[in-house]
């Protein structure tokens, strides 16, 4: 796929057709070499997923679905939503969330700035403050004092920052999940070779 830079050429100007493009280039790419399916790890990105899906030779695992499906499975009903701005801001979670009947929050304006701040000048470039943790933990009680049971954790450097045994509320890491959705999509009637079924 395209390294982050080049989304962010088109995110940053609010050209979701173009990341659309991008995408489904990836796709066709993946097409190319036997891919059966594809998944995005990039939350923000799924803004554009619709577009992409319909110009793409592959289906594809929507993050938010897997997510919210997890959740769901685990009886939470009010999600607080943390990500970049593009995702706390955009319809992502919201359209997800309300097709499940799942009530959802995203932090004040003041925290969301501060969010996108600390995801894009520390953790995409690997750095990961003592300070920036203890901040995430203060926005997460916020979301529980909100009435919300858990949290999404919208942005796949987030998880190495964010530790759940921390937490004040339950975390659903999308990375992990959708890691663990694509696996049981691609055993799927096909058994691991160590398996004796097999």
């Amino acid at each position: 796929t395209y390294p982050l830079g080049r989304y962010m050429e088109f995110i940053h100007h609010g050209d979701w057709a173009g990341v659309a493009e991008l995408m489904s280039e990836s796709a066709r790419k993946l097409a190319q070499i036997g891919a059966d399916f594809v998944i995005c790890p990039d939350n923000t990105i799924h803004q554009a997923y619709a577009a992409a899906v319909a110009m793409s030779p592959l289906p594809w695992l929507h993050i938010a679905e897997v997510v919210i499906e997890e959740a769901v499975r685990r009886g939470y009903r009010t999600l607080g939503i943390l990500g970049t701005r593009y995702l706390m801001d955009g319809p992502v979670y919201r359209e997800v969330c309300g097709h499940y009947g799942i009530r959802h929050f995203v932090p004040a304006a003041a925290e969301r700035e501060e969010i996108h701040t600390i995801i894009f000048r520390e953790l995409v470039h690997g750095v990961f403050r003592d300070e920036s943790r203890k901040r995430f933990y203060g926005i997460l009680r916020h979301l529980r004092e909100q009435g919300c049971d858990a949290a999404v954790l919208g942005c796949t450097e987030l998880p190495l920052l964010v530790r759940p045994e921390e937490s004040s509320i339950p975390v659903l890491d999308s990375t992990r999940l959708l890691a663990r959705a694509a696996l049981e999509r691609a055993y799927r009637g096909k058994p691991p070779k160590s398996d004796p079924r097999s």
